[in-house]
């Protein structure tokens, strides 16, 4: 049978791949991670409050790229940890702005160096002079489903 009439298997798809390579990578950066008692979803949270201290839950799930629902359920367990407060916004009382706590600012302080050897690991495993071509390469165009 020719190779185009074949049925693909799994190790053929792109994106199958991407999220098998995801989870593995993940999975990586929580064990680092884990002497903090941080995720790295939590830990980038963590990094955009550390950027810009007061931020709505939509806007961080819009940086995140997660679903809303989910940033909701996060930002819960990180409040519920005590390294977040979530506030409700001066301007529209239905909206809910989110900020670091002083626990929150240690953890993550105390985080950022694993994360560093979290990334350099990465960075040697892909050679580092590709670096740059690996973070070029996870880049995807946008394309609608009916391209």
């Amino acid at each position: 049978m020719p190779a185009a009439q074949q049925p693909p298997r799994a190790e053929q798809c792109h994106c199958f791949l991407a999220r098998r390579t995801a989870r593995q990578i993940t999975r990586f950066y929580d064990a680092h991670l884990h002497p903090v008692g941080l995720k790295i979803t939590q830990f980038l949270t963590l990094a955009i409050l550390n950027e810009r201290p007061l931020a709505a839950i939509t806007d961080l799930a819009d940086r995140l790229d997660v679903d809303a629902t989910a940033m909701g359920k996060m930002i819960a367990t990180l409040e519920r940890a005590g390294v977040v407060e979530v506030h409700r916004a001066k301007t529209d009382g239905r909206s809910r702005v989110v900020s670091m706590t002083v626990k929150g600012r240690a953890r993550f302080e105390a985080a950022v160096p694993l994360w560093r050897g979290a990334q350099a690991a990465i960075e040697q495993a892909n050679a580092v002079e590709t670096k740059e071509r690996l973070r070029l390469g996870l880049s995807i165009p946008a394309i609608s489903p009916a391209a």
